[in-house]
């Protein structure tokens, strides 16, 4: 978590990642899996149990389909169809570590899947892990070269992890294919812009406003542009013609919330925050905004609640895990919130504001030295930085889980 990467944070998390993949159909081994499971046994053995599994999997009975995979492995423990459809198994319950092991042991038993190694990609794109998911996503393009899936995703996470050049060299061959689509060129054209190659900038831009129309995508990052540069009004008026026009496009209401925030309506942000949970109660973000809005009213049990929402949704979170430490230090109960300051300062080591606030709790604590030393380093930081008023981390900056949402 950067804290202060304008580029990345206020350019590149601007698309929306779900509406572009809405098309693309969900990586699945099935077809290396189903062709593996028949080289594996005969009828009666391991491959009627395999196709007993992929049976129940593609009707959506998880229990029944993972019972039968497990079944199969009693009878051949080098099963890498198993293996690779218990990840799947997983991945459908958005189990991640488990589908990662799996996959995993998929992968040492069958290198050559090119599925598997897809869904370990995704697996960590989930888990915000995006620099682990470059190399298994890099082998399938390579694999694979067709694989829009597998490219487009590689793509965002060169762009995470700031490899700007590299991204705008992964998605511009799928211009052919996408070129029609708004947020696409919009993720095109971030790169780009970042990477400094202008003609592609331009060209994915041009292209943008021509096909975007009055699409309510299109609204969407304008609302998000007029967000960046604080000009809240115009950002409401952008997303509500959003909304007319399709009242269940994702991260509306996210947004919505976030420019109530920024006004200090906090009756509104709230419920545009509820809003956006009711059409998308996965979304960690919602609930770690909920819990910022809720901290700064000093709504302290709310706070709490919502960073723990956040939490299940998102262990990662540096912002619900910095709500928890300010709730517990204002409770008295340092010794808790020195373990949520932890956390966040793991998530985001170069945060002034959470390093200032361990050192807080480790001075209560009577932990001066290591006080004098987060102190120190926070003051380090925000000398070095162009904002120096931030309550919460990352305040100034939009936030944005359109595009880390995946397909």
């Amino acid at each position: 978590m950067t804290g202060h990467n304008h580029g990345l944070e206020s350019l590149a998390k601007l698309a929306l990642i779900v509406v572009l993949l809405g098309c693309i159909a969900p990586p699945s081994c099935a077809a290396e899996s189903a062709s593996a499971a028949r080289q594996q046994g005969q009828a009666g053995g391991p491959e009627a149990w395999f196709h007993t599994g992929q049976e129940a999997l593609n009707a959506g009975d998880l229990n029944s389909a993972e019972a039968a995979f497990r079944h199969v492995l009693s009878l051949d423990p080098q099963s890498a169809a198993a293996y690779a459809n218990l990840g799947v198994v997983a991945m459908r319950r958005k189990n991640w570590e488990d589908a990662l092991s799996n996959l995993r042991k998929a992968e040492n038993l069958s290198p050559k899947m090119v599925g598997v190694r897809l869904n370990i990609g995704l697996v960590e794109f989930r888990r915000q892990n995006y620099a682990e998911a470059i190399a298994p996503l890099q082998s399938v393009v390579r694999d694979d070269p067709g694989s829009v899936q597998a490219r487009y995703l590689l793509g965002l996470c060169q762009l995470f992890t700031e490899q700007y050049s590299s991204a705008a060299s992964t998605l511009e061959p799928l211009w052919s294919q996408m070129s029609g689509d708004v947020m696409y060129l919009y993720v095109l054209g971030i790169a780009a812009n970042s990477a400094g190659q202008k003609a592609l900038d331009e060209k994915a831009m041009k292209q943008m406003l021509q096909v975007g129309g009055d699409s309510p995508e299109l609204h969407l990052i304008l609302g998000k542009a007029h967000l960046q540069h604080q000009e809240y009004d115009a950002a409401i008026a952008e997303l509500q013609k959003a909304l007319a026009a399709r009242p269940d496009l994702p991260f509306v209401h996210f947004n919505l919330g976030v420019a109530y925030m920024h006004l200090n309506d906090d009756e509104k942000a709230e419920a545009e925050f509820r809003r956006d949970i009711a059409l998308e109660p996965d979304l960690a973000d919602n609930y770690e905004q909920l819990a910022l809005l809720y901290n700064r009213a000093r709504r302290d049990d709310d706070a709490e609640q919502a960073a723990r929402e956040a939490l299940k949704l998102n262990p990662r979170s540096a912002n619900a895990w910095f709500v928890l430490a300010k709730v517990y230090q204002r409770k008295g109960n340092n010794a808790e919130a020195l373990k949520a300051a932890d956390a966040a300062v793991k998530l985001a080591p170069s945060d002034q504001n959470v390093l200032f606030l361990r050192g807080q709790i480790l001075q209560k604590l009577g932990r001066h030295t290591e006080a004098e030393a987060d102190f120190a380093k926070a003051k380090s930081i925000m000398a070095a930085s162009e904002n120096k008023d931030h309550e919460a981390l990352d305040e100034k900056i939009v936030p944005s889980p359109e595009l880390k949402a995946g397909p």
